[in-house]
């Protein structure tokens, strides 16, 4: 099982609609925000995913908007953290990785975002995983993920 990974998209819309495009020829079985969506219309775009969309919310995300958005396309997104099994593997979500606790340290997989920084590293046996950028405020440097649960690699998509 595939799932790819998207983070501080930051209400960038032509970037969104490359990511949409990106993912859906990826063929995921799900896409995971790590948060700063930051406006409801940027979920518009992400509707067109192939795969269903689960998230947490970010610092800069207009909540109250996004919230009905996010229920009318059958989205989660929660706040603080978010938790999941897919493929054997547990899975936690969180914004800022200056909140990743020992409860999260449990999981297989953590994935976060807010700094706009690829993060790709292991502590314990738990691999961290940050995009990085996806907003298009750093030229050149867009990417998404994609994890393959079974390895447990990633690919970057970048763009």
């Amino acid at each position: 099982m595939r799932i790819a990974v998207v983070s501080d998209t930051h209400n960038n819309l032509r970037n969104v609609a490359r990511i949409v495009e990106l993912l859906n020829a990826a063929d995921v079985a799900r896409v995971v925000h790590t948060g700063d969506i930051t406006q409801a219309k940027t979920l518009e775009v992400l509707a067109r995913l192939a795969a269903p969309l689960v998230g947490v919310y970010g610092n800069n995300d207009e909540r109250d908007a996004i919230a009905p958005v996010a229920a009318r396309h059958g989205m989660q997104l929660v706040e603080g953290s978010l938790s999941f099994a897919a493929a054997g593997r547990r899975i936690g979500v969180i914004h800022d990785p200056h909140h990743i606790d020992a409860a999260l340290l449990e999981h297989d997989l953590i994935l976060h975002g807010h700094n706009h920084r690829l993060v790709l590293e292991r502590r314990g046996r738990t691999l961290l995983f940050n995009p990085g950028e996806c907003a298009g405020m750093l030229d050149g440097h867009n990417a998404v993920g994609v994890v393959d649960l079974a390895k447990l690699e990633v690919e970057l998509l970048r763009f």
